[in-house]
Order: structure tokens, then C-alpha cells, then sequence
């Protein structure tokens, strides 16, 4: 099996750019009302020194005027659920991963034609929709999932081919739980590389079941453990017109 995945990391923000005519500065924020920090700025707001995990407070000190909006989670997921329908239109085998959206892509290869040409339909797509992303294929869908976040565009064709591609992945970016990727560093462990090399009972004594579940799954050793996505049994719209 191939699965291609497609990273969305700016979902929340391009949810609000897509319908937005201005490009003035705008950020959205998240934490306490007297200790909000920025967690999306779009090109203006970086472009005068805005920048992810600012205070509100020293942004406003930097830049006098710009638009700053609550971070709304469940907003960005009803989007990640609409783009998980557009892909649904490409594969019957959609799922959900954090800020990421993986399809079962074998079949159809066999509808849409070789990977270079599926991978520009979905791009044209989401491109279309206003959503910035990273794509990449792979044998597992978390091997695309980690892929996508270090190398857009990046396939990987074979199983043969996937322990190389995630050779030289750094811990930081290996989607493995913040607190095993902290103890392995400490460890002298800084790829995946080298994480895949050593001895899964002494891993699963250290770290418990959990890393060595999500290494399985990662090579394709286990089932991925995903759960479907399916399509609403009902579709409600509402488009204000201007007139």
C-alpha cells in the first residue's frame, strides 16, 4: 500500500485568510486574557517582526496596529474535516492526523495515473481552496506524515525504501511523544536513524508499550490504528449573497 499525506500547518490561519481581502496585519492568539501569545501570524504581521510564541503585550509594543483574533480549535477542525471530504473524492481510505489528512493512494493510482500526476491534482486542490500544504507518499500513512514535515513533495515508493528515507529524520520532527523524543536526546539519540536501531525490548522496558507501537506503525510492522473518516450523512451549507 502507498499512502499520501497532506500537512496543512497553517490551518487555522488559512481558514480565516481564504475569506479575507486585506492583507493587513492579523495573528491569532491563545492563552489567558492577561497572558495571550501568538500562535498564527500571516506574511504582513511577520514581515514587521510579529512572530509565533509572542506575548500580545510586547507585539503590541513592536507594532502599533494589527488585527489580532482568539484561536478557535474547533474551527480549525470542521475545516480539516471539509478538506478530508475533498480528498474522500480521490480514496475511500481518509484519515485523520493532527493538522494532516493521509489517503490510501494505490487505487487510485490506478484511476488518476502515476504519482506526479496525482500529487498536482491534489495540490490543485488545495491550493484552489486557499490552503497552504505539504505533501508526501509513503508506505505507512505515519511515514507520510512525518515525511510531509521535512520534505515536501517527498515519495517513497517501496518498503524497501522507507527505513533509508528516515534515516537522517531528527528526533524533533519524528511525531514520537514530546517526553520519549526529550529522554532520548538526553540518550544520544537525535534520528530516527539511529532510534531504529536499537533493541525494541529494551525501548519497551524503558518507555513502556507506546514507542514501540508508534515505531511499529511508522514501518508498516502493525496495523496503523487509525480511525476512518466518513463523510457526513447529511450536507448543510448556509452562503450569505450580497444582494
Amino acid at each position: 500500500m502507498l499512502w499520501a499525506c497532506i500537512l496543512l500547518p497553517h490551518l487555522a490561519l488559512d481558514g480565516i485568510l481564504r475569506r479575507r481581502a486585506s492583507d493587513d496585519p492579523l495573528v491569532l492568539v491563545d492563552g489567558a486574557v492577561n497572558a495571550r501569545s501568538i500562535v498564527a501570524v500571516n506574511a504582513s504581521a511577520r514581515d514587521a517582526g510579529l512572530r509565533i510564541g509572542q506575548r500580545l503585550t510586547a507585539a503590541h509594543a513592536l507594532l502599533a496596529r494589527f488585527e489580532a483574533l482568539p484561536h478557535d480549535p474547533q474551527a480549525a477542525d470542521r475545516w480539516q474535516r471539509f478538506l478530508a471530504a475533498v480528498a474522500y473524492r480521490y480514496s475511500s481510505e481518509v484519515s485523520l492526523l493532527p493538522h494532516a489528512i493521509v489517503l490510501e493512494a494505490s487505487r487510485s493510482l490506478a484511476l488518476f495515473g502515476p504519482w506526479p500526476r496525482f500529487e498536482s491534482m491534489l495540490r490543485a486542490d488545495f491550493a484552489a481552496l486557499g490552503f497552504r500544504h505539504r505533501i508526501a507518499l509513503a508506505p505507512t500513512p505515519h511515514a507520510a506524515w512525518v515525511l510531509a514535515g521535512i520534505a515536501d513533495g517527498r515519495a517513497v515508493l517501496t518498503p524497501d525504501a522507507l527505513r533509508p528515507a528516515l534515516q537522517a529524520v531528527p528526533m524533533r520532527k519524528s511525531r514520537l511523544p514530546a517526553a520519549s523524543i526529550e529522554a532520548l536526546s538526553g540518550m544520544g539519540i537525535r534520528t530516527l536513524g539511529q532510534l531504529l536501531t536499537l533493541p525494541r525490548d529494551g525501548l519497551r522496558r524503558r518507555f513502556g508499550n507506546e514507542l514501540p507501537q508508534m515505531i511499529g506503525r511508522l514501518l508498516g510492522e502493525i496495523p496503523a490504528g487509525l480511525d476512518a473518516y466518513r463523510p457526513p450523512d447529511a450536507f448543510d451549507l448556509r452562503i450569505e449573497l450580497s444582494h
